[in-house]
């Protein structure tokens, strides 16, 4: 298998964009996070996490993207069964259906991140360790706010993975509150740990 330090390098091959790594690195945590929590391999989950978006700004459609990308992971020898759930996290377009926890969970974990940064990056701080689920509620209730986070959608991925995963059991601001903490975890990997406050 390949390793973490082998994906980021991949995700700096392809990625320039700062916000976009960090979004992938937000991910990366999250299912970490709940590897852990489902006795899963960590490793693994916080590699799909890493590059799910690797190719993005190079097919920055949906019409190519993950499938273009997914062509780029094969001539280089990546997992299938990786590949095969990073094509899942757009079943609508590649055609393959979520079907093992992993898959159920990559979705979850991936929009609502971007909520999470965009409430961080409002704060005075910047700093992640600041933020309490609360004022991620209050963001999420006014729907200009981070626009491009489709509330509905993450609200339905999340009932998915709960039903999966937990049983029906994971509730959605629990979730949110264990995306919250795997972030908090990651705050200096994320940029999200104060220094950008100082630029």
């Amino acid at each position: 298998m390949h390793s973490y330090e082998q994906a980021w390098d991949l995700v700096c091959e392809f990625v320039k964009d700062v916000g976009l790594r960090r979004h992938m690195l937000a991910v990366s945590a999250a299912m970490g996070f709940y590897a852990e929590k489902l006795d899963q391999d960590v490793d693994y989950w916080e590699i799909v996490g890493l590059i799910h978006d690797f190719d993005w700004e190079i097919h920055p459609d949906l019409d190519q993207h993950p499938i273009k990308g997914a062509d780029i992971l094969r001539e280089r020898s990546w997992d299938e069964m990786m590949i095969r759930t990073i094509l899942s996290h757009y079943s609508e377009g590649t055609g393959v259906e979520r079907e093992e926890p992993i898959d159920f969970a990559l979705l979850a974990c991936d929009e609502i991140t971007g909520l999470v940064i965009a409430t961080v990056l409002v704060r005075p701080s910047k700093n992640i360790t600041d933020v309490i689920l609360k004022s991620i509620r209050n963001k999420w209730k006014d729907r200009r706010f981070a626009a491009g986070v489709d509330r509905d959608h993450v609200t339905e991925v999340t009932a998915d993975f709960s039903r999966v995963c937990f049983a029906g059991q994971l509730e959605l601001w629990e979730h949110i509150g264990n995306v919250l903490t795997a972030m908090q975890n990651k705050a200096e990997v994320l940029d999200l740990d104060g220094r950008l406050a100082t630029t």
